[in-house]
Protein backbone atom coordinates (compact mmCIF):
# COMPACT_ATOMS: atom_id res chain seq x y z
CA UNK A 1 0.00 0.00 0.00
CA UNK A 2 1.67 3.74 -0.75
CA UNK A 3 2.48 5.49 1.77
CA UNK A 4 0.64 8.73 1.98
CA UNK A 5 2.01 12.17 1.64
CA UNK A 6 1.04 13.42 5.05
CA UNK A 7 0.32 11.43 8.03
CA UNK A 8 -0.65 13.22 10.97
CA UNK A 9 -1.38 11.49 14.52
CA UNK A 10 -3.25 12.49 17.67
CA UNK A 11 -2.24 16.38 17.41
CA UNK A 12 -2.99 18.55 19.95
CA UNK A 13 -3.13 22.08 20.51
CA UNK A 14 -4.38 24.17 23.67
CA UNK A 15 -4.31 27.54 24.39
CA UNK A 16 -4.95 27.49 28.43
CA UNK A 17 -8.61 25.35 29.15
CA UNK A 18 -9.53 25.44 25.67
CA UNK A 19 -8.32 22.47 23.25
CA UNK A 20 -8.37 23.52 19.58
CA UNK A 21 -6.88 20.18 18.07
CA UNK A 22 -7.93 17.37 20.39
CA UNK A 23 -5.76 14.18 19.38
CA UNK A 24 -6.62 14.75 15.37
CA UNK A 25 -5.51 12.07 12.84
CA UNK A 26 -5.59 12.70 9.09
CA UNK A 27 -3.99 11.08 6.04
CA UNK A 28 -3.63 13.09 2.98
CA UNK A 29 -2.08 10.87 -0.52
CA UNK A 30 -0.02 12.53 -3.33
CA UNK A 31 -1.54 14.28 -6.31
CA UNK A 32 -4.95 14.44 -4.54
CA UNK A 33 -7.03 17.44 -3.38
CA UNK A 34 -7.97 17.04 0.48
CA UNK A 35 -10.75 19.28 1.63
CA UNK A 36 -11.04 20.08 5.09
CA UNK A 37 -14.09 21.00 6.70
CA UNK A 38 -16.20 22.06 9.70
CA UNK A 39 -18.06 24.36 11.57
CA UNK A 40 -16.46 28.10 12.97
CA UNK A 41 -14.39 27.14 15.54
CA UNK A 42 -13.78 23.70 14.82
CA UNK A 43 -9.75 23.80 14.87
CA UNK A 44 -9.08 23.69 10.74
CA UNK A 45 -6.71 27.01 10.43
CA UNK A 46 -5.48 25.87 14.29
CA UNK A 47 -4.52 21.96 12.08
CA UNK A 48 -3.42 24.02 9.19
CA UNK A 49 -0.82 26.27 11.53
CA UNK A 50 0.48 23.30 13.23
CA UNK A 51 0.88 21.34 10.10
CA UNK A 52 3.03 24.22 8.23
CA UNK A 53 5.06 24.84 11.27
CA UNK A 54 3.93 28.26 11.85
CA UNK A 55 2.31 26.51 15.51
CA UNK A 56 4.08 24.50 17.57
CA UNK A 57 1.93 21.09 18.74
CA UNK A 58 1.48 20.09 22.13
CA UNK A 59 1.75 16.31 21.63
CA UNK A 60 1.36 14.37 18.60
CA UNK A 61 3.04 13.61 15.22
CA UNK A 62 3.63 14.90 11.94
CA UNK A 63 5.38 12.81 9.09
CA UNK A 64 5.63 14.68 5.67
CA UNK A 65 7.26 12.81 2.19
CA UNK A 66 8.88 10.32 5.36
CA UNK A 67 10.11 12.84 7.27
CA UNK A 68 9.01 13.32 10.29
CA UNK A 69 8.50 16.84 10.75
CA UNK A 70 7.13 17.72 14.30
CA UNK A 71 10.16 19.37 15.47
CA UNK A 72 10.61 21.45 12.35
CA UNK A 73 10.60 24.85 11.64
CA UNK A 74 8.22 26.30 9.08
CA UNK A 75 11.35 27.42 6.54
CA UNK A 76 12.40 23.49 7.16
CA UNK A 77 9.11 22.38 6.13
CA UNK A 78 8.83 24.94 3.37
CA UNK A 79 12.47 23.26 2.02
CA UNK A 80 10.92 20.05 1.97
CA UNK A 81 8.32 20.98 -0.04
CA UNK A 82 5.15 21.54 2.18
CA UNK A 83 4.34 25.18 1.67
CA UNK A 84 1.31 27.11 3.06
CA UNK A 85 -0.54 29.52 0.15
CA UNK A 86 0.08 33.02 2.56
CA UNK A 87 3.56 31.94 4.15
CA UNK A 88 5.12 33.40 1.17
CA UNK A 89 5.54 37.00 0.95
CA UNK A 90 2.70 38.70 1.04
CA UNK A 91 1.89 40.68 -2.71
CA UNK A 92 3.51 43.67 -3.01
CA UNK A 93 0.77 46.06 -4.35
CA UNK A 94 2.76 48.21 -6.12
CA UNK A 95 4.71 45.55 -8.34
CA UNK A 96 3.40 43.99 -11.08
CA UNK A 97 1.88 40.68 -10.99
CA UNK A 98 5.40 39.51 -13.12
CA UNK A 99 7.80 41.44 -10.54
CA UNK A 100 5.59 39.30 -7.34
CA UNK A 101 5.93 36.76 -8.90
CA UNK A 102 9.66 36.67 -9.91
CA UNK A 103 10.13 37.88 -6.40
CA UNK A 104 9.19 34.52 -5.38
CA UNK A 105 10.89 32.57 -8.04
CA UNK A 106 14.29 34.45 -6.81
CA UNK A 107 13.16 33.26 -3.19
CA UNK A 108 13.13 29.65 -3.62
CA UNK A 109 16.55 29.73 -6.43
CA UNK A 110 18.00 31.63 -3.29
CA UNK A 111 19.60 34.35 -5.55
CA UNK A 112 19.01 38.28 -5.32
CA UNK A 113 18.56 41.41 -7.55
CA UNK A 114 21.97 43.05 -8.14
CA UNK A 115 23.42 44.35 -11.03
CA UNK A 116 26.12 41.93 -11.26
CA UNK A 117 23.45 39.07 -11.78
CA UNK A 118 24.00 37.64 -15.16
CA UNK A 119 21.42 38.57 -18.11
CA UNK A 120 20.78 34.55 -18.94
CA UNK A 121 19.38 33.73 -14.94
CA UNK A 122 17.51 37.31 -15.00
CA UNK A 123 15.96 35.98 -17.99
CA UNK A 124 15.54 32.25 -17.05
CA UNK A 125 13.31 34.06 -13.58
CA UNK A 126 11.19 36.06 -15.61
CA UNK A 127 10.39 33.16 -18.19
CA UNK A 128 9.88 30.86 -15.03
CA UNK A 129 7.70 33.88 -13.44
CA UNK A 130 5.77 34.37 -16.68
CA UNK A 131 4.95 30.81 -16.80
CA UNK A 132 3.20 30.86 -13.46
CA UNK A 133 1.85 33.81 -14.37
CA UNK A 134 0.37 31.84 -16.96
CA UNK A 135 -1.27 28.95 -14.94
CA UNK A 136 -3.07 31.06 -12.78
CA UNK A 137 -4.67 33.08 -15.16
CA UNK A 138 -3.12 36.00 -15.06
CA UNK A 139 -0.93 35.90 -18.39
CA UNK A 140 -2.30 38.99 -19.35
CA UNK A 141 -1.88 40.82 -16.41
CA UNK A 142 1.57 40.76 -16.24
CA UNK A 143 2.57 44.49 -16.25
CA UNK A 144 -0.48 45.09 -13.77
CA UNK A 145 0.51 46.70 -10.27
CA UNK A 146 -0.71 43.81 -7.73
CA UNK A 147 -2.19 46.72 -6.05
CA UNK A 148 -4.91 47.60 -8.92
CA UNK A 149 -6.26 43.22 -9.27
CA UNK A 150 -9.66 42.62 -8.27
CA UNK A 151 -10.04 40.73 -5.15
CA UNK A 152 -10.08 37.20 -6.70
CA UNK A 153 -7.44 37.99 -9.12
CA UNK A 154 -5.22 38.85 -5.75
CA UNK A 155 -5.98 35.52 -4.57
CA UNK A 156 -4.78 34.09 -7.82
CA UNK A 157 -1.97 36.06 -7.76
CA UNK A 158 -0.77 34.38 -4.15
CA UNK A 159 -2.01 30.77 -5.17
CA UNK A 160 0.80 31.96 -8.12
CA UNK A 161 3.47 32.84 -5.12
CA UNK A 162 2.90 29.54 -3.77
CA UNK A 163 3.27 27.35 -6.41
CA UNK A 164 6.46 29.37 -7.49
CA UNK A 165 8.29 27.64 -4.63
CA UNK A 166 7.02 24.14 -6.58
CA UNK A 167 5.41 22.68 -3.37
CA UNK A 168 4.99 18.87 -3.08
CA UNK A 169 1.73 19.88 -0.85
CA UNK A 170 0.22 23.17 -0.70
CA UNK A 171 -2.17 23.99 2.22
CA UNK A 172 -5.11 26.65 1.20
CA UNK A 173 -7.37 28.44 4.21
CA UNK A 174 -10.19 29.83 2.47
CA UNK A 175 -9.21 30.85 -0.78
CA UNK A 176 -12.25 31.52 -1.85
CA UNK A 177 -13.37 33.63 0.83
CA UNK A 178 -14.84 37.13 -0.23
CA UNK A 179 -15.00 35.85 -3.99
CA UNK A 180 -17.90 36.26 -6.25
CA UNK A 181 -19.39 33.59 -8.38
CA UNK A 182 -17.40 34.10 -11.18
CA UNK A 183 -13.97 34.47 -9.35
CA UNK A 184 -14.91 31.39 -7.35
CA UNK A 185 -15.09 29.35 -10.71
CA UNK A 186 -11.98 30.97 -11.83
CA UNK A 187 -10.13 29.74 -8.59
CA UNK A 188 -11.77 26.34 -8.64
CA UNK A 189 -11.04 25.46 -12.13
CA UNK A 190 -7.25 26.99 -11.36
CA UNK A 191 -7.29 24.37 -7.74
CA UNK A 192 -8.73 21.35 -10.47
CA UNK A 193 -5.66 21.67 -12.70
CA UNK A 194 -3.56 21.25 -10.20
CA UNK A 195 -5.17 17.67 -9.37
CA UNK A 196 -2.25 14.70 -9.82
CA UNK A 197 0.31 17.49 -10.32
CA UNK A 198 0.27 19.08 -6.67
CA UNK A 199 -1.60 17.66 -3.34
CA UNK A 200 -3.22 20.29 -1.75
CA UNK A 201 -5.06 20.23 1.54
CA UNK A 202 -7.90 22.76 1.30
CA UNK A 203 -9.79 24.47 4.60
CA UNK A 204 -12.72 26.49 2.71
CA UNK A 205 -16.62 27.16 3.20
CA UNK A 206 -17.97 27.26 0.01
CA UNK A 207 -19.40 23.80 0.04
CA UNK A 208 -20.38 24.09 -3.94
CA UNK A 209 -16.57 24.22 -4.65
CA UNK A 210 -15.61 21.43 -1.89
CA UNK A 211 -17.53 18.99 -3.55
CA UNK A 212 -16.81 19.91 -6.69
CA UNK A 213 -12.87 19.56 -5.98
CA UNK A 214 -11.89 17.08 -3.20
CA UNK A 215 -10.51 13.74 -4.13
CA UNK A 216 -11.42 13.11 -0.11
CA UNK A 217 -13.29 15.25 2.45
CA UNK A 218 -12.66 15.28 6.45
CA UNK A 219 -14.65 17.11 9.13
CA UNK A 220 -13.68 18.63 12.12
CA UNK A 221 -15.37 19.38 14.77
CA UNK A 222 -14.13 20.85 18.29
CA UNK A 223 -11.06 19.78 16.89
CA UNK A 224 -11.25 15.74 16.50
CA UNK A 225 -11.32 14.43 12.35
CA UNK A 226 -15.37 12.64 12.81
CA UNK A 227 -15.26 11.73 9.76
CA UNK A 228 -13.47 11.18 5.84
CA UNK A 229 -13.93 10.02 2.85
CA UNK A 230 -15.56 11.19 -0.51
CA UNK A 231 -18.31 13.24 -1.05
CA UNK A 232 -20.49 10.83 -1.16
CA UNK A 233 -19.68 8.78 2.07
CA UNK A 234 -19.50 12.57 3.90
CA UNK A 235 -23.14 13.75 2.25
CA UNK A 236 -24.65 10.60 3.66
CA UNK A 237 -22.61 10.27 7.14
CA UNK A 238 -25.29 10.81 9.90
CA UNK A 239 -22.68 11.88 12.39
CA UNK A 240 -21.87 14.66 9.79
CA UNK A 241 -25.29 16.02 9.54
CA UNK A 242 -25.47 16.46 13.07
CA UNK A 243 -22.34 17.53 13.71
CA UNK A 244 -22.51 20.21 10.79
CA UNK A 245 -24.02 20.21 7.75
CA UNK A 246 -27.87 20.32 8.26
CA UNK A 247 -30.40 19.20 6.18
CA UNK A 248 -29.22 21.86 3.77
CA UNK A 249 -26.49 19.07 2.78
CA UNK A 250 -29.05 16.83 0.56
CA UNK A 251 -29.25 19.94 -1.56
CA UNK A 252 -25.63 19.71 -2.60
CA UNK A 253 -24.89 18.61 -6.05
CA UNK A 254 -21.95 16.26 -5.74
CA UNK A 255 -22.43 14.42 -9.11
CA UNK A 256 -18.72 15.84 -10.20
CA UNK A 257 -17.29 14.72 -7.71
CA UNK A 258 -14.46 11.59 -8.47
CA UNK A 259 -15.23 8.86 -5.38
Amino acid sequence: MTKPLLHIEKLVKRFGGLTATDHADLSVEKGKIHALIGPNGAGKTTLIAQISGAMPSDSGRIVFARHDITKMTMDERARLGLVRSYQITSIFGRLSVLENIALAVQAIEGSSFRFWSSARSEKERYEKAHAVAQRVGLGTRLTQLAQALSHGEQRQLEVGLALASRPQLLLLDEPMAGMGPEETERMVGLLDSLRGETTVVLVEHDMDAVFKLADKISVLVFGKVIASGNAQEIKDNPSVKVAYLGDDFQHLNVSQVTP
